[in-house]
């Protein structure tokens, strides 16, 4: 008879996911910016895997938080613009019938926490604790007005669960002290993965740096202009609360088997003095300076250190990455593609359209959306509903500085026969809740 070896299971990782709001390429020190210091998020870099052609979904934030949380596009799930406080500026519902990487994970097991931004919905049935999180510790909206008194239009969206919390300080030390304490309750509870999901809102507008870091800024260069002053202090000051972060994985035992990735939601603002370099654009332009994202990987247990990563894949790749490293597995109606053979340092096949949507209002979009897309090593895009399609060649012009809409016309016609389609697709989602009129308000 022949004897049969059990074989272990492999313990499944926990899962970290820290988004920065606004947060530019050039803006993280390991990508080349000569002018910021960011240690700890570099860590994650040097100690992982550093992905240098990953883009966000959306040059703008609700839609890719809602492509990062659903492994779907975020027209698909009803998120093409920002959700806004007001309802006759927003551009967006998210569909309260697909299920959440939260959802997904605490389906397996996990338990699951945001802290931070959520910027998907105000009240019920998309409040974080309705969309499969286990706990909540943050802010509802799109952005404060003051990163101390956290307020949106004089109203109050702080929240600890369903409860409205007045906190005091500044809101990334808020958030990071949140979190670091979280990672150390997850250390006391055995048998329990957990997925933490850090979605800071600096360094979105205003920029708002503590003086003492504004003043280290200052100091260290003195011919520096004072909006990139504050700029440089804001991230910084963001970077050290990273670190805090890391610190509390550590000191809790928990960094080897904890998957950490660093990104943001979208490019930064070049009126707001961020920088996006080498790419051109910012924030709202389909260009890759709104949508090229720092996207770094750290995961001691599953991923050489020191490693890189040229694949150019979307924010949303993360979704069905997380479940299959849960042991989950991910709905089949997904867009999103898993990067976990990459992580094991092997390759994928990159041969699929790359599609980007933003819905928006005002007199210079006028409610309407505009889209890009990327086949392959070509790119086509528009920055507002009105003006005409252009067209680049990444591999020959990344910069983006040669519109050829009119020299290659048949590439041309390709990808703007393959862009309608994609919005046909997303054009069965409503993007307004359904029976609600309030935007009809005076």
């Amino acid at each position: 008879m022949l004897a049969i070896c059990a074989v272990a299971a492999p313990v499944r990782p926990n899962f970290l996911i820290i988004l920065t709001d606004d947060h530019g390429y050039g803006d993280v020190s390991t990508y080349g910016a000569s002018d910021m210091r960011t240690p700890h998020i570099d860590r994650i870099a040097n100690e992982g895997m550093l992905f240098t052609a990953m883009r966000a979904n959306c040059t703008v934030c609700s839609p890719t938080r809602a492509a990062l949380l659903t492994g779907r596009y975020a027209d698909r799930v009803g998120v093409p613009g920002v959700i806004r406080t007001n309802p006759q500026d927003s551009w967006g519902y998210f569909d309260p019938n697909v299920p959440t990487l939260a959802n997904l994970l605490r389906g397996g097991g996990y338990h699951t926490a945001i802290i931070g931004k959520w910027h998907l919905g105000l009240e019920s049935p998309n409040t974080p604790n309705e969309r499969g999180f286990d706990h909540f510790h943050g802010f509802l909206g799109d952005m404060m007005d003051s990163y101390t008194k956290h307020l949106r239009h004089g109203k109050n969206y702080m929240r600890h669960n369903k409860e409205v919390i007045t906190p005091t300080g500044h809101a990334t030390d808020l958030f990071s002290d949140w979190a670091a304490e979280h990672l150390r309750g997850r250390a006391k509870v055995t048998g329990e993965p957990f997925f933490l999901y850090l979605a800071y809102n600096a360094p979105h507008f205003p920029i708002e740096p503590p003086a003492d870091w504004l003043e280290k800024v200052r100091n260290r260069h003195p011919g520096m202009k004072e909006d990139r002053a504050s700029n440089v202090a804001f991230v910084e000051h963001l970077d050290a609360g990273v670190g805090r972060v890391l610190a509390a994985l550590d000191g809790s035992g928990l960094a080897q088997n904890t998957v950490v990735v660093f990104t943001a939601d979208n490019g930064g603002s070049l009126p707001h003095a961020q920088n996006n370099d080498p790419w051109r654009g910012g924030k709202q332009e389909h260009y890759d300076g709104g949508l090229r994202v720092p996207f770094m990987v750290r995961w001691p247990a599953g991923i050489k250190p020191g490693s890189r990563s040229d694949y150019a894949g979307l924010l949303f790749d993360l979704f069905p990455t997380f479940a299959e490293l849960a042991g989950q597995r991910p709905p089949a109606d997904l867009d999103a593609r898993s990067l976990r053979t990459i992580f094991e340092g092997g390759e994928i096949n990159q041969a699929r359209d790359l599609y980007f949507v933003r819905r928006e209002g005002g007199f210079k979009y006028g409610g309407n959306s505009y889209e890009a897309l990327i086949r392959g090593d070509w790119k086509i895009l528009r920055n507002d509903p009105f003006s005409p399609y252009e067209l680049y060649h990444l591999k020959k012009d990344p910069r983006e500085t040669t519109n050829l809409a009119t020299v290659h016309r048949e590439k041309f016609e390709e990808l703007a026969a393959a862009l309608r389609i994609q919005i046909q697709r997303s054009g069965a989602t409503p993007w307004q809740p359904a029976n609600d009129r309030s935007f009809l308000a005076d």
